[in-house]
């Protein structure tokens, strides 16, 4: 079985999407099997929600038989300013992802 990083899925996102922010957290403790995604890109302009999972499903197509669990938040930059950070470590996105701040 392949792993996939964090890197790797951000990096693979990013290029495909043409994403203006993009987190990707690996919640597997590094194997790789279960990720949460944040992912904002014009692309989803006038995009209904199950079609932008499925651009996103699409592109990890390959990755997915290795990935067993991947939530997704998806945004367009519009939505995005909306719900960003106001400040570092404040992510106002009504409970449905989460952000970790760096230790200090």
């Amino acid at each position: 079985m392949v792993v996939y990083s964090q890197t790797y899925v951000e990096e693979k996102l990013k290029k495909e999407l043409e994403t203006t922010y993009i987190l990707v957290e690996d919640l597997s403790d590094g194997c790789g099997a279960k990720f949460n995604a944040i992912i904002v890109t014009p692309k989803f302009e006038g995009v209904p929600l199950l079609q932008r999972h499925r651009m996103v499903n699409e592109i990890l197509k390959e990755e997915m038989n290795s990935i067993h669990a991947f939530t997704q938040k998806t945004l367009t930059p519009e939505q995005w300013d909306k719900q960003k950070p106001a400040s570092k470590g404040n992510l106002k996105c009504e409970g449905l992802c989460q952000f970790k701040t760096p230790a200090q």
